[in-house]
């Protein structure tokens, strides 16, 4: 399925010595802020505490975010689940404060916000027992806010977190690179964890820049972005090699030039979808995608690009040629291994 077809092959390796310039540039910036400002690792990675609360009336969220700025968590993440009613709360180590008494002072503030009184009720499960909770209880005697869960994650966990997720990032880099070996030759493998990389760096580096949270969700999203960003560099590759097959007296510019032209309709239509998608997840999903989508949103943008510029060029750069891909015709012996 195509939008248009382009007649004419576009020169993208023409200038591409310009575009590599200017990936090495983005991506030096982006280590850059990746050693000065550090990411902004949220509560899995470097421990705190998680609750979650229900509220008999539709939770505030901007209300509590204020209430847990005024005792000193700065950032609060505040999002809701399930409903308007439940609330989850991740709330990073406080010096001042210990990980016990975290819980108790956040449910009095949030209690004291809603005009109420912390308070233990004793309640009986389905089960028959007996469960104490903490409940907030207004002037009435009504319930405005309850304690359902806490959990405090501590800076080991989050740190077996971090290497999990970096092991997990390694293991994908080492698949794609022997997936791309075996199926095309090692410079195309090459090609496209540069590519991958360049992706995955950059990401990385608005992070950094704008100190955006990073979370497990995040991780999920960039791990997404490598096997997403992968998937446009093959079909790429793949159509090089066809045309190595197919346009015989053509230069290794002009095949490379002649693949990426005629896969920019397929480009279009599938991340113009893919986009669509991610777009309604970030400006519909609500605090809890935020993030996740504005990475996949960074990776497709930067994905097409380092595709074309990153990819293609690099191989080329390489020296890929049509013999790496197609193996040469024996020319048939005319005797027919006769000795005269």
């Amino acid at each position: 399925m195509e939008f248009f077809r382009i007649k004419k092959d576009i020169p993208f390796m023409r200038h591409a010595l310009v575009f590599n310039v200017i990936s090495a540039l983005t991506f030096v910036a982006a280590v850059f802020f990746l050693i000065h400002n550090k990411l902004h690792f949220s509560v899995e990675f470097t421990g705190g505490t998680v609750m979650e609360l229900r509220y008999q009336q539709p939770a505030k969220l901007e209300q509590i975010r204020h209430s847990l700025e005024k005792i000193g968590y700065e950032q609060p993440e505040v999002t809701s689940f399930g409903t308007a009613h439940d609330v989850m709360l991740r709330l990073p180590v406080i010096k001042s404060v210990t990980s016990k008494d975290a819980s108790q002072l956040v449910f009095t503030t949030l209690c004291a916000a809603e005009q109420g009184a912390p308070k233990q009720i004793d309640t009986v499960t389905a089960k028959g027992e007996h469960v104490v909770k903490s409940a907030c209880m207004d002037a009435a005697g009504a319930e405005t806010v309850s304690l359902q869960k806490v959990e405090f994650v501590g800076p080991q966990v989050g740190d077996e977190l971090a290497q999990n997720g970096l092991n997990a990032l390694v293991m994908v880099i080492i698949g794609v690179m022997i997936y791309l070996a075996v199926r095309f030759e090692w410079k195309f493998a090459v090609a496209a964890i540069i590519a991958n990389l360049h992706d995955v760096v950059i990401i990385l580096g608005f992070f950094a820049f704008f100190q955006w949270e990073f979370s497990l969700t995040v991780l999920a999203a960039v791990l997404a972005v490598l096997g997403y960003s992968v998937n446009e560099s093959v079909v790429i590759f793949d159509r090089i090699r066809e045309n190595f097959r197919k346009q015989r007296k053509s230069s290794v510019h002009e095949v490379i030039d002649n693949a990426i032209t005629s896969t920019i309709s397929r480009t279009i239509i599938t991340h113009g979808c893919t986009q669509m998608m991610v777009l309604s997840m970030l400006f519909l999903g609500g605090p809890t995608l935020h993030y996740f989508a504005v990475a996949l949103t960074i990776g497709i943008c930067f994905g097409i690009y380092s595709s074309v510029f990153v990819a293609a060029a690099v191989a080329m750069w390489l020296g890929v040629k049509r013999e790496d891909l197609i193996k040469p015709i024996k020319e048939k012996d005319e005797t027919d291994g006769a000795v005269v």
